[in-house]
């Protein structure tokens, strides 16, 4: 369930205790007259089902509470009560498949900010990604897959899609191309580096390397892995279940592209370079058209639950205190 915490208007707080009331999925509803200072107002605390918590936040933003005052959610992972259990029975569907679409934005927004620290990871992952290239060793390459954050901005592309939300596409798109133009400018002088105190070279670049090779040979199975990938990771995102992420950041060649197209350029290997690239831009395109269809599929099961997530308002009383 999640636990909402609300600074309501005192001209608004009916409105708001009664859409509380209507919502099917909450319960634990307290409100206490005045005692928010900074914005003044009301203090309406309620639990509710995640199934129905993004309706509801929602409703309560058509009152204009985020605006004149405050909404903060966040998850219970333990509710002891019996009202909390009728309130997850009510709620239709399983709290797994519901999409908080504000939290859901609120979390690609963070994690698709060109910071330092996001440059750094997806740089050391595709330094870590050019030494499993060049020793053709598998292991640096799935260690250089889990380090890269790159999965964050193209979540971010695909919600800022579904949800109409042209800032966060463009910060999630600077996040994406000017994190992996970084990353391979470096990758390439830490290359020369490696070559001069002769840990890299041509040679091995161009050699066997059977382990690796699929780096730089883009096919269909690439596109449909990334799909896969992207369904995986999209959904790993709106059901909280992020371990799942791991799994995916390894299961796709998008670190390990840009290195062997950043090695592959330092030594003059045109054809490894554009072959590389060609991954990188399939991976990235599978990820981000199968997130967007996933979100989309998500939006409309939801929006056609919706006319399930109401009731008629109770009488006052039975669910705890109710402004005079």
């Amino acid at each position: 369930m999640l636990h909402l915490r609300l600074i309501v208007p005192a001209d608004r707080t009916a409105e708001a205790v009664g859409l509380i009331d209507r919502t099917v999925g909450t319960a634990h509803l307290v409100v206490v007259p005045g005692a928010a200072r900074d914005p003044a107002g009301d203090l309406v605390l309620c639990d509710v089902a995640r199934e129905t918590g993004d309706e509801l936040i929602s409703g309560l933003q058509e009152l204009g509470v985020d605006r004149h005052g405050a909404i903060t959610a966040e998850s219970l992972d333990l509710s002891l009560s019996r009202q909390a259990e009728r309130a997850e029975r009510e709620a239709p569907g399983e709290a797994a498949d519901a999409v908080l679409w504000e939290q859901l934005e609120e979390a690609t927004q963070e994690e698709s900010t060109l910071s330092i620290t996001y440059v750094a990871f997806i740089t050391l992952a595709t330094m870590i990604a050019a030494c499993g290239v060049v020793l053709d060793n598998p292991v640096l390459i799935v260690g250089a897959m889990a380090v890269g954050p790159e999965f964050g901005p193209l979540a971010g592309v695909c919600t800022a899609i579904v949800q109409r939300a042209p800032r966060l596409a463009l910060r999630s798109a600077l996040a994406l191309v000017l994190g992996f133009a970084a990353a391979m400018a470096v990758t390439a002088g830490f290359s020369l580096f490696m070559d001069a105190v002769g840990l890299f070279s041509k040679a091995r670049l161009e050699g066997a390397r059977p382990n690796t090779s699929f780096v730089s040979a883009p096919d269909w199975f690439s596109f449909v892995v990334a799909v896969l990938a992207g369904i995986a990771g999209t959904l790993s995102l709106t059901s909280a279940k992020s371990g799942a992420l791991v799994g995916v950041a390894i299961s796709v060649t998008t670190v390990p592209a840009a290195a062997n197209a950043a090695v592959a350029l330092v030594y003059g290997d045109t054809h490894q370079g554009w072959h590389s690239a060609q991954q990188l831009v399939l991976n990235l395109s599978g990820i981000v058209l199968a997130g967007t269809l996933t979100l989309l599929t998500q939006k409309a099961l939801w929006a056609w639950r919706r006319p399930r997530t109401r009731r008629p308002v109770r009488p006052r009383g039975r669910r705890g205190s109710r402004p005079a």
